[in-house]
């Protein structure tokens, strides 16, 4: 059984960050991941926020940021950690995986977060059949067909741009009377000119073998319509990945979110978290800044124990 300093559970924005900031500190460290490097960072279309590029896409950071982590981190990609056990000794934790087991001095759990869904009638029959929840996975194949975006958040919007400039006809659907994006993506929606539909929600996908449409109701009369549509692309929030938070006795939040104190440090001795599993901003910007701060706290924590 392989021993660490540092062991990170999570190799999106943030975990890749605490990765590198570990690494240069001298400290032995690693990163796990039961997916590829990125999560759902890998789906975005492009970001225009990100500091030193004024356009990106997420994949491309990714693996820029891979490149950078790998200098200074071991990563282990696609093994799932299955549960962490707490010890008497040094090493204070014991990460079982699908593969291997491995000791820590601490933990950084930046396990993320993955898609919500509507739970509308057919959602789950129709995905991948026109259901889907990352346009840049599937939005290649809706050139040129009728589809709609649900969501009011920046990525829903950032995701309706993407498929409008695919050459998608895309409608956003929001259930709410305005969008929560911010007001440069709300801008860059009405110079695309695409249409939009508020205070409403989706009810029901209907077809045959593909989505032919979907049943809407407005929110504030209770009116029922059927619009056509080709696809329906789904953006409407996450859910955190906190099940190794739990078996760790780590406090959440009432949505599920950990609760970490500005030194990214939960209720749990040596162990911290970042990124979108936790309370806060969902931005790529604020998983890396927690990443160094994570990073930076453990070590200093080891040398003071």
């Amino acid at each position: 059984m392989e021993n660490y300093d540092i062991i990170i559970i999570g190799a999106g924005p943030g975990g890749l960050t605490a990765g590198i900031y570990a690494g240069r500190q001298g400290t032995k460290n690693l990163i796990i991941d039961k997916d590829l490097t990125g999560g759902i960072g890998r789906e975005v279309p492009e970001m225009e926020n990100y500091p030193g590029f004024e356009n990106i896409s997420g994949l491309e950071l990714i693996e820029k940021m891979k490149a950078q982590a790998i200098k200074n981190t071991e990563l282990h990609e696609m093994e799932e950690v299955i549960k962490i056990t707490k010890n008497n000794d040094e090493y204070r934790f014991t990460v079982t995986t699908n593969k291997n087991q491995y000791q820590s001095k601490t933990i950084i759990l930046a396990t993320g977060s993955s898609h919500q869904q509507l739970n509308a009638k057919g959602e789950e029959e129709f995905k991948g059949k026109g259901v889907s929840y990352c346009a840049t996975c599937d939005g290649f194949f809706f050139s040129g067909r009728d589809i709609i975006m649900v969501g009011g958040g920046n990525s829903a919007l950032q995701e309706a741009l993407y498929l409008k400039n695919l050459g998608a006809n895309v409608t956003l659907v929001h259930r709410r009377d305005e969008f929560r994006a911010q007001k440069h993506l709300q801008d860059q929606i009405k110079q695309a000119k695409i249409p939009t539909i508020l205070n409403s929600t989706v009810e029901e996908i209907k077809g045959e073998i593909l989505v032919e449409s979907v049943v809407l109701k407005d929110t504030k009369t209770g009116e029922i319509s059927e619009l056509p549509t080709n696809g329906v692309f789904i953006s409407v929030g996450y859910i955190p990945h906190n099940e190794l938070a739990q078996q760790l006795g780590v406090d959440l939040d009432e949505s599920g979110h950990i609760i970490v104190d500005k030194e990214q440090k939960t209720n749990v001795e040596y162990v911290y978290a970042v990124g979108d599993v936790c309370v806060g901003l969902k931005q790529w910007v604020v998983a890396c800044g927690e990443g160094a701060v994570a990073a930076t706290s453990a070590y200093m924590d080891i040398k003071d124990s």
